[in-house]
């Protein structure tokens, strides 16, 4: 299949260098690079995240970073 994507210059010319002097063509490249990271992002699976909130109107009041990214994730506290 033909498609069109727009790439950024600096982008396009890193990946036609690399394309070279790995003694490939920029296809190529393209094509393996867009299986591994399909295969990267499919291999994650779901983040089970909840932002902590009063009763859904706003952020838990006195909640420091750290302690926020804890509860958002279930994680144990110390």
């Amino acid at each position: 299949m033909k498609t069109t994507i727009d790439l950024p210059d600096e982008l396009a010319a890193e990946a036609k260098a690399a394309a070279l002097a790995h003694r490939t063509s920029l296809r190529e490249l393209v094509v393996s690079g867009l299986r591994a990271e399909i295969e990267r992002r499919g291999s994650l699976g779901p983040v089970d995240f909840h932002f902590p909130t009063v009763g859904g109107q706003g952020l838990a009041i006195g909640l420091d970073p750290a302690d926020a990214i804890t509860r958002s994730y279930g994680l144990p506290t110390s």
